[in-house]
């Protein structure tokens, strides 16, 4: 199946795009899924943390994938 990602703040350089095609597994789990993109983009690995979220909400490892989903790549925030 095709995901398209949406990507934020540091994970947008690093993908070199704000919006990303990938094809995957049926089935794929989030947490699959950042072991995908972690093999094809080994910087997401030196993030402290980063979380996926999808349909707008932040998404559970466990939780299952579906091409209809909107998926977003978030990396950690500061403030202050």
């Amino acid at each position: 199946m095709k995901l398209k990602i949406l990507a934020f703040g540091i994970t947008k350089d690093i993908f070199g795009t704000s919006e990303k095609t990938v094809e995957v597994n049926d089935d794929l789990t989030v947490k699959q899924l950042k072991n995908f993109l972690e093999e094809d983009f080994p910087e997401l690995k030196k993030l402290k943390s980063y979380f996926i979220a999808v349909d707008e909400e932040y998404a559970e490892d466990h939780q299952v994938l579906s091409s209809v989903n909107v998926i977003a790549v978030i990396p950690p925030v500061s403030g202050g």
